[in-house]
């Protein structure tokens, strides 16, 4: 698999970031968790990851949203897929209006359900990964 993949988790309940993290872990990623947006938001600036799982709802209320935006316009930090992990499908549906990713936000991103089932988040890291190095090759050969 070559060097590993760091991936950021940014989210307020460390029970479910201790569970997601082993999963990861476990399946050969380096995981860093963050607890609160601005923790993470930084992290994701100083750090150089591979990919970032979001949590929606942190601290006033979806805070998850406002750093995906943030993200979406940094030249650099764009480049990051985002996934989104969230428990408020019905709450937040009218930002996905009937596609998974949101055209606010950057082109590879997910959305998968809390509680997360171990296979499927494995199959959505695994893809947006992949997508990731394939955009990065493709921006290499032109």
């Amino acid at each position: 698999m070559g060097t590993k993949k760091r991936l950021l988790m940014i989210d307020d309940d460390p029970d479910f970031v201790e569970v997601v993290a082993k999963v990861l872990e476990d399946a050969g990623y380096d995981v860093d968790a963050k607890y609160n947006p601005d923790d993470g938001f930084t992290a994701l600036k100083t750090g150089n990851y591979d990919l970032l799982l979001l949590d929606v709802l942190m601290g006033r209320g979806a805070e998850g949203i406002m750093i995906a935006r943030k993200i979406g316009d940094d030249p650099v930090l764009r480049e990051t897929p985002i996934l989104i992990i969230t428990g408020m499908r019905e709450q937040i549906a009218f930002l996905f209006p009937g596609q998974p990713v949101h055209p606010s936000f950057v082109p590879n991103d997910e959305l998968i359900e809390k509680p997360v089932e171990p296979g499927l988040l494995l199959d959505k890291v695994s893809a947006l990964l992949e997508a990731s190095e394939k955009r990065k090759a493709q921006a290499k050969g032109n």
